[in-house]
């Protein structure tokens, strides 16, 4: 069974507000260190005694995390600590502890760490010096006042430090310290030979190395001993961590922190192994230090509580063999096994020069290398030796480390000695043959099992601190190749996916009840829609395994279940389609019939599940046991509710299980599967990425040379960007860029444009660019990156109109134009996209990404006609708004291509799938086709040429090119003008063009005409010759798949479809030179870079020349379900994000145009430098004040309602019904005041939230049609790359900020409303948090309470700039507010009911003659519509066709005909009737449905007469 931690149960992990005021710490900073400007004159000046008394506080709670967030809270590290650390106080083990504590809290939280110590960057250095002085801090170190013993806890936070600078070496402060122990000079640290064997290695190092030393013997004695320590820091430290790894007995408690010191020891050695820039010189250190082979004989690798640390060295041993060299190359197959036959024979010739005379010596000597390269063979051998012999093997190979470490005896008496088993395991861990990574891989299963789903190490729960170590990949800053990137991507999302597939399993068997009956049986005592119980289960055929492999070829089984569920539920098992995912599930339950399952009980205790292996779908069988084709339109008829499901098992998986049961005597675990349940189609991905995954591992798949060392993350990241490529592309038509002469000039104000016309036409648009050509000196004459000798060339932009050769004389096929005027940025963005290289677009909101992806698509395709671009997005909604405006530009939709799902929510009635662009193909051949036939008419050639494409070709070739040809010739030879137009042979052809189709003015203007028209008929030639194929193709599947190799030049899909059908589009030949990436910042890394290998190389190259992503780092991340993953693993962080971090150039958008610039302000100080375009300061809708408000943004603070503020019924599903109720009230005071629902969205930033405010909107809005429901109602998440015009945000938080201080959170919370955010939150929480304060400070600088205007009505006349016209209405609390929308509410039913009353009377007297006359109504406009224009009062309270019909309501109108009608009627009924029915009167929370490991808690309900609702 799974391994796992003991299970966890969340406490209060963070203080209240209240707490917080009344916490000590805060006192104290309220004393010395407050941050508010009013409190700063008043401060204390520093103390060490205060830090020393924190720092007390801080070790007592063990550096809980509830006392670091307070401190982090009050800003206690930038306002005390930080501008306080000096050479006078470095001395204070407490202040230096303090500061450390702090950052690793910072970094748990996500939060920006390295900021504060900018401040004083002159003083790091000595702080970094003293942190690794306390690392190497005996156990039982006292400070010097006798006051503080430093412990193993303490320690653990240092290593921990040292852990996040050597993954923040982006940063110039962190880098430049953490070179001093990882660089070079750390090599004095190796023993002799050891050092010899690197720099033979190596022999670029030697010249390095000598001068190294000789720099050495010039400095005084002082600098010596400065540099010995920071070069042997790292030996000194293995040797602190041996120190306690031997203190560890057999039996018996372990030491104090040992075990969680051991564990951050190694994840810092992982950390330094797995990146290229620290493991360099450190690899040698550690491996001549033996720490692997002392972990692996260690007590604590054996004993129980050792399962993680033992997890962790087989990590650390993952990367310290990993086949790289010191350069970062990786090794090839044969360079790895001509290694390893050279140690063997090497060994073999070392042993016999030093006993000749042994006979089993020589006999080892003499043995083939595949008889002694096996650890039993080795071991055997070694074993046989005296410890005399092993050290002088060992010195020979150079592996016996550091002689003055070495004694004589067999034991070891302290960490730095080496006894016989240490220097045995040494030899042979150096000379025997190990597994390859690459096999490891293939031979791993897909699916995840029960040994892995819960394993709480590997995939752990949401109750897990990140601060623990875990035996986990990390996704940092740099890789050590593309194997190591891509494996370290493998595994985590394996692991993600069995976190999300653990979720599914203990929802679906929790709902099933699985219960032991008396004969202990299994029965189950409820049901599932995802799951049933499995009838029969057959393993009924297994291939015979490919050569060379040991798992059979193919494994498959019969799975028989019965349907006997609802209709619905039914139809979803039988629509399961070929490689559908499902999973077999075994349950041995020991709870009997009726037992409740207790959800503080490990899931596993309770529901006895014992086993889980996943199996893909080949089909379901009919009645006779044959396949169903899927593909046939009818379905077979079944007799009864059994259905049979043939599936394929994982045959890695199964061949472990075949061996575990031979060999092991273990269960045959296939036979005992009871449970089979299915996931939901866009969650159940994962197979095919993982499988795409390891298909790239295994491949020699080629990154473009460009890109492949930025990818990695090393190199110069400007080497991709386009003026760094050396490739550049001098010339260019930039089309419908640029709208005019001075928008041109405009883009170009820090550039020398030159203004050229040879042609003489009109300076318009279009314009082509001239750029300068980039010089380089060789042999002292100037030449262009081809090498050519080029004369000196200014840095002049030179442009050039000319003109669009029309095609065609019909207004109709007018090309599209692009109407944007494009600013300085997005023209440098288009400029790049446009040129080969990595181009890296950061789009804040509102600032146009999506019209410079289209801009640069477009322009490629019009330049580049050749070539075919790929567009990849996230979501299929960001994918349909790229495509959508695609279609509006001059692009030719033939070559437009969506695939995947998500297509038909393309506001078009346009099919742009791959088989309706097939449809779309043939039917434009048709329709070709009798142009071409009207064209044989007008030119009076006989016989059938309009058949098909090969005939219509035949007819181009020998009649209409003969006859254009002739017609050239005579135009030639003549002088008289008019013969153009009487010669033209097309004209009774253009006879319904736009006449006279000649102007007859000037001779060039006839002959472009005639030119133009002939370009139309050539046009239908070329088309058709391109449809030939789809001719020549007949099954609809050819078709598709030449249309999508072919036919297609710019092909959307979203990042999982690229993931899922990869090896589909390379068997096909699919090809493409331009990859555009939206929403890249949300992406993760392996699906940013999958789509990049889509294609097979071609001789040994990528074709890829331009990469565009774009997307917004300052925003959301990609989602990760697990968050351990996403933080400790770093798995949230994008592709594009790290490319940001590596510092790779980036072209920054700078003006946004979507809200009023007061909103923008809210979030632009996250940006660079973020403007509002003019038309913000001018157009009417963001001029004109929010009707009702006082203000256009506002932050409302909510108190507790009767004591209660946040609540939270499971894990992270956080509500506020104080919040909820305010935000719901809010939305019916704007639909009071005539906003329309549509322009409304409400925002939470919890999940619970939003279901509780959905009940709430549902009892108070849902049934009632003048109020009808917002446009959308979601989580800020799921929100991004949205906007309304009016959003109401809910924090939900009152104790703490929560994840609320991710910064990229706020940052898309507030910038989704255009005209008008109403935040409502706690206004103290969110105000000090250091992070936010630059948005809520300007939040804050407005009233915390509504100021309403009640008396006006949507839309208002009222300026933003007229300033408030009288007295707001002041709103002090959310019951308040419920009260006066209630009468407001009130007076406008009064004020419509005459009217309303007026409108039923006359549509009362009217009714019996409508069946008799026609509608007197306009054509388009309902009932409803043409009796509110008759009704007085403000329209908006009219009811509306978009807004919902409560089926009870519908029981109290008459019927009639007209659904309108009835809402109408309902309406008035509501107006008519008391309105007082239609106050809501109950609300019902919303809680999520049980998870088998949520802690469920009673919950206290009681009644409030102020209003009725009910309070959780």
């Amino acid at each position: 069974m799974a391994n796992r931690r003991q299970p966890r149960f969340r406490g209060t992990s963070y203080p209240t507000v209240e707490q917080i005021n009344s916490d000590v710490i805060s006192k104290l900073a309220h004393e010395y260190w407050a941050p508010s400007d009013a409190e700063m004159d008043s401060r204390k000046p520093f103390s060490l005694d205060v830090v020393k008394s924190v720092y007390h506080d801080i070790v007592s709670g063990r550096f809980s995390s509830r006392r670091l967030v307070l401190l982090d809270f009050s800003q206690y590290l930038e306002q005390f600590l930080w501008p306080n650390f000096n050479g006078q106080t470095a001395d204070s083990v407490e202040l230096v502890m303090s500061i450390t504590a702090l950052v690793n809290e910072k970094k748990r939280e996500r939060a920006p760490v390295w900021q504060a110590f900018k401040e004083k960057p002159e003083q790091f250095a000595l702080f970094f010096r003293r942190v690794l002085e306390l690392c190497l801090a005996p156990n039982n170190y006292t400070s010097a006042d006798g006051q503080l013993a430093f412990s193993s806890v303490e320690k653990c936070q240092l290593l921990i430090f040292l852990g996040h600078c050597v993954t923040s070496l982006e940063e110039d402060l962190i880098r430049e310290q953490v070179q001093k122990i990882f660089g070079l000079p750390i090599w004095q640290s190796l023993s002799t030979k050891r050092l010899e064997i690197e720099l033979k290695k190596v022999p670029n190092l030697k010249k390095p190395w000598d001068r190294l030393l000789k720099k050495d013997l010039k400095v005084d004695e002082s600098a010596t001993k400065e540099e010995h320590f920071f070069r042997h820091f790292m030996r000194n430290l293995m040797q602190s961590f041996e120190n306690t790894l031997v203190a560890v007995t057999p039996d018996g408690p372990l030491p104090p922190g040992t075990q969680n010191y051991c564990e951050h020891f190694l994840n810092l050695m992982i950390d330094c192994q797995s990146s290229l820039n620290t493991r360099r010189f450190f690899h040698a250190v550690m491996d001549d230090a033996h720490i692997l082979v002392k972990c692996r004989l260690a007590l604590l690798y054996g004993r129980k509580e050792g399962r993680v640390f033992a997890q962790l060295v087989e990590a650390l041993e993952f990367y310290s063999s990993y086949e790289i060299t010191l350069t970062g190359s990786d090794l090839s197959e044969q360079e790895r096994s001509v290694d390893h036959y050279g140690r063997a024979t090497a060994l073999q010739r070392i042993v016999y020069s030093l006993f000749p005379d042994r006979e089993a010596i020589k006999k080892f000597a003499m043995a083939p290398v595949f008889k002694i390269d096996t650890r039993t063979a080795l071991k055997a051998f070694f074993d046989s030796l005296s410890l005399d012999d092993l050290r002088k093997v060992a010195d020979r190979v150079g592996v016996l480390g550091n002689r003055n470490s070495i004694e004589t005896n067999e034991n070891v008496g302290d960490a730095g000695l080496l006894s016989k088993e240490i220097l045995t395991e040494v030899l042979i861990e150096f000379h025997e043959k190990r597994i390859s990574q690459l096999q490891r891989v293939n031979e791993m299963a897909i699916y995840p099992t029960e040994d892995i789903i819960w394993d709480d190490a590997l995939v752990p729960d949401e109750y897990t601190l990140t601060s623990e170590t875990m035996p986990l990949p990390k996704l940092h800053l740099q890789f050590l190749s593309l194997h190591d990137y891509l494996l370290r991507n493998f595994q985590l999302f394996r692991l993600e996916s069995a976190y999300e597939i653990r979720t599914d399993i203990e929802d679906a068997v929790a709902r099933m009840k699985p219960w032991r009956n008396e004969l202990g049986g299994t029965v189950f005592g409820g049901w599932a829609r995802m799951a049933l119980p499995i009838v029969h289960f057959e393993v009924f055929d297994v291939g015979k395994p490919n050569v060379g492999c040991k798992p059979p070829s193919r494994v498959r089984a019969k799975l028989t279940v019965t349907l006997n569920v609802r209709g619905n539920v039914r139809s979803e098992w039988e629509s399961l389609r070929k490689h559908d995912i499902l999973f077999l599930l075994t349950v041995k339950p020991t709870r009997t019939v009726g037992a409740k399952l207790e959800y503080n009980d490990h899931f596993l205790n309770q529901s006895g599940l014992a086993y889980v292996r996943g199996c893909e779908i080949e089909g379901m069988l009919d009645d006779r046991g044959n396949l169903i084709d899927e593909l046939s339109e009818q379905r077979p008829q079944f007799s009864g509710e059994t259905r049979t499901f043939r599936v394929w098992l994982d045959p890695n998986q199964y061949y472990h299980d075949f061996e575990a049961t031979t060999n092991e005597g273990k269960e045959n675990i296939y036979p005992t599967f009871n449970i089979v349940m299915r996931r939901k189609p866009e969650e159940n991905n994962f197979k095919a990425v993982l499988e795409t995954i390891r298909t790239l591992i295994n491949s020699e798949w080629v990154v473009p040379e460009w890109l492949h060392d930025v990818l990695l993350g090393y190199g110069d990241p400007e080497s991709a960007s386009w003026k760094k490529m050396g490739s550049i592309i001098p010339t260019m038509d930039f089309n419908d860029t640029f709208l005019s002469v001075a928008h041109l000039e405009s883009c170009f104000m820090e550039q020398s444009v030159e203004l050229r016309n040879l042609s003489d036409l009109p300076m318009q648009p279009p314009f082509r660019l001239t750029f300068p050509v980039p010089e380089t000196k060789k042999n002292g004459v100037k030449r262009s990156v081809e090498g050519d000798a080029v004369a000196a060339v200014p840095n002049v932009l030179t442009v050039e109109p000319y003109v669009f050769k029309k095609m065609s004389p019909y207004p109709r096929n007018e090309p599209k134009r692009n109407a944007v005027p494009f600013t300085p940025t997005q023209t440098e963005a288009i400029i790049s996209g446009m040129q080969h290289g990595l181009t890296l677009v950061v789009g804040p909101p509102g600032t146009g990404k999506t019209d410079v992806a289209v801009q640069i698509i477009a322009n490629i395709y019009h330049n580049f006609p050749e070539q075919r671009t790929l567009i990849v997005t996230h979501s299929n909604q960001a994918l349909n708004q790229l495509f959508e405006k695609i279609m509006e530009l001059d692009i030719d939709e033939r070559h437009l291509l969506r695939m995947g799902h998500g297509e038909e929510a393309l506001e078009t009635k346009k099919d742009f799938s791959r088989y309706g662009r097939v449809n779309y193909v043939l039917s434009k051949r048709l329709e070709l086709l009798s142009e071409v036939g009207r064209l044989q008419t007008s030119l009076g050639v006989h016989g059938d040429v309009a058949y098909t494409c090969e005939t219509a070709g035949h007819f181009y070739l020998y009649q209409v090119l003969a006859k254009w040809q002739t017609y050239l010739a005579k135009i030639k030879a003549s002088l008289n003008d008019a013969d153009i137009a009487d010669l033209f042979p097309f004209g009774n052809f253009f006879s319904d063009a736009p006449q006279p189709l000649f102007k007859r003015e000037t001779r060039e203007g006839d002959m472009s005409t005639a030119e133009m028209c002939y370009r139309y008929i050539e046009n239908i030639f070329i088309q058709l010759e391109e449809f030939r194929p789809f001719e020549l193709l007949r099954s609809g599947l050819d078709r598709t798949r030449y249309l999508l190799t072919k036919e297609a030049k710019i092909i959307a899909m979203t990042c999982t479809h690229a993931g899922v059908k990869r090896q589909e589009l390379v068997q096909l030949g699919f090809k493409y030179d331009n990859v555009v990436m939206e929403e890249a910042a949300q992406i993760l890394e392996v699906e940013t870079f999958i789509p990049l290998l889509l294609q097979k190389p071609e001789h040994g190259h990528n074709r890829l020349k331009r990469w565009i992503m774009i997307g917004d780092h300052n925003q959301l991340p990609p989602i990760v379900q697990n968050k351990v993953f996403e933080k400790f693993c770093n798995m949230e962080q994008s592709l594009f994000t790290r490319f940001v971090r590596l510092g790779i150039p980036t072209v920054d958008l700078d003006a946004q145009g979507r809200m009023r610039p007061s909103l923008c302000a809210l979030f632009s100080w996250r940006y660079k430098r973020l403007g509002n375009l003019p038309h913000t300061y001018r157009m009417p809708a963001f001029l004109t004040a929010n009707a009702g408000f006082a203000y256009d943004y506002q932050m409302i603070n909510v108190d507790d309602f009767n004591g209660v503020g946040e609540s939270e019924p499971s894990a992270h599903f956080v509500q506020n019904l104080a919040e909820a109720e305010y935000v719901v009230a809010t939305f019916m005071y704007m639909r009071l005041l005539g906003y329309p629902a549509e322009s409304i969205t409400i925002l939470s930033a919890y999940n619970g939230q939003k279901h509780l405010i959905k009940d709430v909107l549902e009892k108070r809005c849902g049934n009632n049609p003048m109020m009808g429901m917002p446009a959308k109602l979601a989580t800020v998440d799921k929100y991004q790359g949205q906007q309304n015009d009016y959003v109401l945000l809910s924090l939900v938080r009152t104790k703490t900020v929560g994840y609320l201080r991710d910064v990229r959170r706020i940052v898309v919370a507030l910038s989704r409303a255009r005209l008008g955010l109403y935040v409502f939150g706690r206004v103290p929480l969110f105000r000090n948090c250091l992070e936010l304060a630059p948005a809520f400070s300007v939040l804050c600088q407005r009233p915390t309470q509504f100021h309403l205007y009640p008396s006006e009505s949507f839309p208002t006349q009222r300026k933003l700039t007229d300033g408030l016209p009288e007295k707001p209405l002041v709103i002090s609390s959310m019951p308040d507010m419920l009260n006066f929308v209630c009468e407001l509410y009130k007076q406008k039913v009064q004020q419509l009911r005459p009217a309303i009353q007026a409108s039923l009377e006359a549509e009362a007297s009217s009714e019996s003659e409508e069946e008799e006359r026609p509608s007197t109504t306009e054509p388009g406009v309902s009932v409803t519509e043409a009796a509110t224009e008759k009704l007085e009062g403000p329209k908006q309270f009219l009811p509306r066709e978009d807004l919902p019909s409560s089926p009870s309501a519908a029981t109290r109108v008459k019927s009639s005909k007209s659904t309108t009608s009835n809402s109408y009627t309902f309406c008035a009924n509501v107006i008519l009737g008391d309105p007082h029915s239609y106050v809501p009167s109950l609300l019902v929370p919303r809680f999520p449905k049980p998870a088998a490991r949520f802690v469920f808690r009673s919950h206290q309900w009681q009644f409030h007469a102020a209003f009725p609702i009910f309070i959780c």
